[in-house]
């Protein structure tokens, strides 16, 4: 990270006794501040006091815990426990970056979706309610769009293992013969 980027990020201190200590406004804040501060697209880092530490994951994460008690939760326990899985494996590296890519793209299609229609709103975002009545009308537009995303986003998953199983065999193949790979199944 470039340090005047690092200049414009907020501080955040972690102390003992769990308490968040905002540096740029000199006061206490809570997780929900923390919460608003990631809403507003807001650069920080949370550090602990004492050790210097990065805790922003660790912060990050409390709060994504929060919500998933709260209310409608956004991962089935089945998709919590897939992602658990990936833990360790060789592939944990590339299913971060694949979640991240999607994510990203998610976003972007959102982002396309309000560009093009803040003026139907009198310029202000998306609110959760105007999100339901759009999703409501634009449906089944939306429905094919997010089942083409999901194909490509399969295919291009199906893409990097081939590609790192076609490393591993380049990089190991003298030394390791690997046995053909039957396509038709």
């Amino acid at each position: 990270m470039s340090s005047a980027k690092k200049s414009n990020e907020r501080l955040i201190k972690k102390y003992p006794n769990r308490r968040l200590y905002d540096t740029q406004t000199s006061s206490y804040i809570t997780l929900g501040d923390v919460k608003q501060l990631v809403l507003d697209s807001d650069e920080f880092t949370v550090v602990d006091a004492k050790t210097n530490e990065d805790l922003t994951r660790s912060i990050l994460l409390q709060i994504i815990l929060e919500e998933e008690a709260n209310g409608a939760p956004m991962f089935s326990s089945g998709v919590l426990s897939q992602i658990i899985r990936y833990y360790g494996h060789a592939m944990q590296g590339m299913m971060g970056s694949y979640l991240e890519k999607n994510v990203q793209a998610f976003t972007d299609i959102q982002n396309k979706f309000t560009s093009g229609t803040t003026g139907a709103f009198e310029g202000k975002p998306f609110s959760p309610e105007m999100w339901t009545q759009f999703m409501n009308v634009q449906g089944p537009m939306m429905q094919g769009m997010m089942n083409n995303y999901i194909d490509q986003s399969k295919n291009l998953f199906v893409q990097m293992q081939e590609q790192m199983q076609n490393q591993s065999k380049t990089l190991f193949g003298a030394a390791f013969p690997f046995p053909p790979v039957d396509k038709a199944k």
